[in-house]
């Protein structure tokens, strides 16, 4: 039976103004996102300059590659559980709204435990196939076997954030991995700067700031007031909860490693280019960062927004929030893309004084930028679809359009015409085919089409 008091709570997205509600849900997650990306900076700060640069290619070298490849296919996968949860909390069904939620933690808590161990003792081989540098290689080891260690809290507060994200809060997140960051920052000046503990320290610190996420999330998500609450007697594994989410999540966690090995492909063809080129590839990823963060909260915000309405039935909202999205994301877009174009220049010479790396990171911006709109499309389209549920045809569009597009590309038109220019040409081909293709589909879901949604019982 449905429990009719879910639609009172403040969090509910299921009512009133829909871009109102969509603005101030969203945007807890992207100011979050980006000052996540700040801290990512003062931390590598902290290791460059008061270790050493050995110390700093190890931590953000290979290491970072495989949590990258590994641990973020998991992590995505936190996505699509948070589908499902946002959808029963839609529908007001409280009592199946707290088994997934435990059920949720429970499974990707023990997904943890199993990389805990497979990192521990796979990380020496992993880096050797990764061809990590000998001078670098103990302390890689080091600061991988550290991490590893807390995965499985990394994994749960990973699912409690997407939990709280899919019924509505976006702020107590959001506040949380502030206190996480401002403590990881403090902890890494005094393991690093006081205790003088190198990469061990970093790493320490990261687990020890995530193990206090993990607290803060797991007492909000405790609260008797909430109908998302579970207790340690909902930490059950069910197979048929299970079952939904893998059914989601795995798709969402395939489309972030397909990302993943295209980009490291595509820096196959930058290296190929000389040094001045491999620079200015990384600075332009530094730069639009920014972008990135932006549109990729968006696409959270959106995908959780949609799943509470379409678990509610209400369709009217969710066809309100695919146009209302995508003109919040498109504005946001030309105003970024047109502050990067504008500043971009005088930007990179506070970052680099090399002007050939400047002048060649502006000609890369230039061939990204004007097009960031075209990707709006893809984002707000494929977190639509998320949202209803339909995670695995948006996924293999995208894994189509865009990752094996840009295989193609490389080994044909960037074989035969090996140019910067030409290199870039496949981005914005590549996202113009992909809008195209879930556009299409889009305007064919039946899902979209029908009067009411529904989930499974």
């Amino acid at each position: 039976m449905q429990d009719k008091e879910m639609t009172r709570e403040k969090n509910n997205l299921t009512t009133g103004t829909v871009w109102k509600q969509l603005l101030i849900y969203f945007l807890p997650i992207v100011t979050g996102t980006v000052i996540q990306q700040l801290y990512n900076a003062v931390d590598g700060f902290v290791v460059g300059r008061y270790v050493s640069t050995n110390a700093l290619a190890a931590v953000g070298g290979s290491s970072a590659m495989i949590i990258m490849l590994l641990v973020n296919f998991f992590v995505s996968m936190t996505n699509g559980a948070a589908v499902i949860i946002g959808q029963l909390y839609g529908a007001g069904r409280k009592e199946d709204l707290r088994e997934t939620v435990g059920n949720s933690i429970a499974v990707m808590t023990t997904i943890g435990f199993a990389l805990t161990v497979f990192g521990l003792l796979a990380s020496p081989a992993l880096l050797t196939l990764l061809r990590t540098p000998a001078e670098t290689m103990a302390d890689s080891i080091l600061y991988l076997r550290i991490y590893f260690l807390g995965v499985p809290v990394i994994m749960a507060l990973n699912m409690e954030s997407s939990a709280l994200r899919a019924v509505g809060d976006s702020m107590h997140p959001f506040v949380y991995m502030i206190a996480a960051c401002l403590l990881n920052i403090g902890l890494d000046l005094l393991f690093v700067i006081a205790f003088h503990w190198g990469v061990a320290g970093v790493a320490i610190a990261t687990v020890l700031a995530q193990v206090l996420n993990m607290m803060l999330l797991t007492v909000q998500m405790a609260k008797a007031d909430t109908a998302y609450r579970f207790g340690l007697r909902d930490l059950k594994l069910k197979g048929s909860h299970t079952g939904k989410m893998m059914k989601l999540g795995i798709p969402v966690g395939l489309q972030s490693s397909m990302y993943n090995v295209s980009n490291t492909l595509i820096q196959v063809a930058v290296n190929s280019l000389g040094t001045i080129v491999v620079a200015s590839w990384a600075m332009s990823s530094k730069i639009d960062g920014f972008f990135w963060a932006f549109t990729n909260s968006m696409g959270v915000a959106i995908t959780n927004f949609i799943a509470q309405n379409y678990g509610a039935g209400k369709i009217d909202r969710v066809r309100a929030c695919t146009k209302q999205g995508f003109l919040m994301d498109l504005l946001g877009t030309i105003l970024i893309g047109a502050a990067l174009l504008i500043f971009g220049i005088p930007l990179l010479r506070l970052l680099t004084p090399d002007e050939n790396v400047v002048s060649t990171t502006y000609q890369i911006m230039i061939s990204f930028v004007p097009y960031y709109a075209v990707w709006a499309a893809v984002e707000v389209l494929s977190a639509v679809l998320r949202g209803i549920g339909d995670a695995v045809k948006p996924v293999v569009i995208i894994g189509i359009g865009v990752c094996l597009f840009r295989v193609i590309w490389l080994v044909t038109v960037f074989l035969h015409f090996r140019t910067l220019f030409v290199l870039c040409l496949s981005y914005p081909i590549s996202w113009g085919i992909t809008a195209a293709a879930l556009f299409i589909y889009y305007r064919r879901n039946p899902y979209i089409r029908e009067n009411s949604g529904q989930i499974e019982a």
